[in-house]
């Protein structure tokens, strides 16, 4: 299923174009799954194996390079035309002698786009050393220019469609938020209550499904909420714990994420007036969006708040999201924070989450938004508050 008209696939691809013509780069390997799906459409399970979309400033259409197997999913998912579709055989495939970075350096010598100025992704987490170390060799005529980031920025302002499928997202992960609060009790295993958030995220609602996340929610119990990053466990909940869970909603590979808290039990004050900071801290920043307004300008925001209350926070407080594929849903741009002169625009997506990870514990209330002219516009409506059940 082609989610997208061909006009609005054109579109990016021409704003691609430009910035290569901007930087004066004849060709960009994309290797960054997100951004061959932003800019052909192409959607599979297949980044475990190389693959490549290839913009050439000489070529209508980008090129989808990728294992034969999976030309199939391009013809499904891809707006390219068939002879756009390049695959390359599957002796390729986890060989210690073949590569499939070799057969594309064939292809581009065959298309006469060996040499020149070609972009790469250079610090993205599926182009390789061996893959750049193999396509310099074989096109010692091309000089290679670090393209990291450049789709990425194109691809942060989003069209309405985009938009679409962020707000329903949004919807899909407040209902989830919401199953997972509804189990959360004591004697209930961790796994259980993730496990009903998940159902929501796939199910998605009567109107419209869900699918899987990126990566997976960061799910923490007890004083493992002070650290950001970990796991649920199998462990059963008991009384006067907090369950820290960042999630997100997805809805055709567009993420809305969302942060909330449940405590099991009647929280204490200090953790509710916690909580009610952080909130007061991201209403604050909320309020600050509007186009123009810079990345540190919606940062200083919190400060402001949280330093009335002797809080201090030294990590960033948000990032452009929309497009994830594993590992990430963010954009990898820029960050809300002290410094960053990004300037946001109107249909910028962003998630906030001013969290607070604290010595014992960690707290969060976080949202995910558009800029509109008229502030910022939440894909989510859920209450802004430490959840009980």
């Amino acid at each position: 299923m082609v989610l997208f008209e061909r006009t609005e696939f054109m579109g990016r691809v021409a704003r691609t174009k430009a910035e290569m013509q901007r930087r004066g780069l004849d060709l960009l390997l994309v290797a960054s799954p997100a951004n061959q799906f932003y800019l052909t459409g192409y959607d599979g399970c297949s980044y475990y194996t190389p693959q490549m979309v290839i913009v050439s400033l000489a070529q209508e259409e980008p090129i989808w390079f990728g294992r034969k197997m999976d030309a199939v999913g391009a013809k499904f998912t891809a707006f390219l035309a068939p002879e756009n579709v390049v695959p390359y055989p599957d002796k390729y495939v986890g060989s210690s002698e073949l590569h499939p970075m070799d057969y594309l350096a064939e292809l581009m010598a065959e298309k006469g786009w060996a040499a020149g100025r070609v972009g790469v992704e250079m610090d993205d987490y599926y182009y390789t050393a061996r893959w750049h170390e193999i396509l310099t060799r074989r096109m010692p005529k091309a000089a290679f220019e670090d393209a990291f980031l450049l789709v990425n920025r194109v691809r942060m302002t989003k069209s309405a469609r985009e938009i679409e499928f962020m707000m329903q997202a949004g919807t899909i992960a407040g209902q989830a938020m919401e199953a997972a609060r509804r189990a959360v009790a004591p004697g209930v295993r961790q796994c259980d209550v993730m496990a009903e958030l998940y159902k929501v995220t796939t199910a998605g609602t009567p109107e419209f499904g869900g699918t899987f996340p990126c990566k997976p929610p960061n799910a923490m119990v007890g004083e493992y909420c002070s650290a950001p990053h970990l796991s649920w466990t199998d462990a059963p909940l008991v009384e006067d714990e907090i369950f820290y869970i960042e999630m997100g909603g997805v809805r055709h590979r567009y993420h809305s994420p969302l942060s909330r808290c449940v405590y099991v039990g009647k929280p204490p004050r200090e953790l509710v007036d916690t909580t009610a900071i952080i909130r007061e801290g991201l209403e604050a920043v909320l309020d600050t969006i509007k186009p123009g307004v810079l990345c540190e300008e919606a940062a200083a925001a919190w400060t402001k708040v949280i330093k009335k209350y002797g809080i201090e926070k030294d990590s960033r407080i948000g990032y452009p999201v929309g497009i994830g594929y594993p590992p990430t849903w963010g954009e990898l741009t820029c960050s809300m924070r002290a410094g960053d002169r990004t300037v946001m625009e109107e249909n910028m997506t962003f998630h906030c989450i001013p969290a607070l990870w604290l010595d014992k514990y960690g707290l969060v209330v976080s949202e995910s938004f558009v800029v509109t002219k008229d502030g910022a516009r939440t894909f989510a409506d859920y209450p802004r508050e430490l959840l009980t059940n």
